[in-house]
């Protein structure tokens, strides 16, 4: 059994909000004015990771308008951020399937 360490994998998950506007077909509440979505991406950057989500948000009818980074995992428990081990394994999930997990998404409304 060999000692070598792991090859690490290029790809990592970053903690994304993206803010959405309407868009005929998004699937948001009928007076919501857009919403914010906190996403798990993987990438091997953050630029890919942001690129990836947005693409996909867009197939899903959605309107990217702003996209937050908050880091990887190990960046997000340096900066003392507390995660839930479910966030821990939607994470994971984004990771082993390469993909982009919405994990939560929080409407707007208008507030007059």
């Amino acid at each position: 059994m060999s000692n070598k360490p792991k090859k690490k994998s290029r790809q990592q998950v970053y903690t994304l909000l993206v803010e959405v506007g309407r868009n005929a077909g998004d699937g948001l509440p009928k007076d919501a004015t857009g919403a914010a979505l906190m996403c798990f991406a993987s990438g091997v950057d953050e630029a890919e990771a942001v690129r990836e989500t947005v693409a996909i948000l867009k197939q899903a009818d959605l309107a990217p308008l702003d996209v937050s980074g908050y880091g990887t995992l190990d960046e997000r428990l340096a900066e003392g951020h507390d995660i839930s081990d479910d966030e821990k394994g939607l994470m994971q999930r984004a990771l082993d399937e390469n993909s982009v997990i919405v994990a939560q998404m929080t409407p707007f409304f208008d507030k007059s």
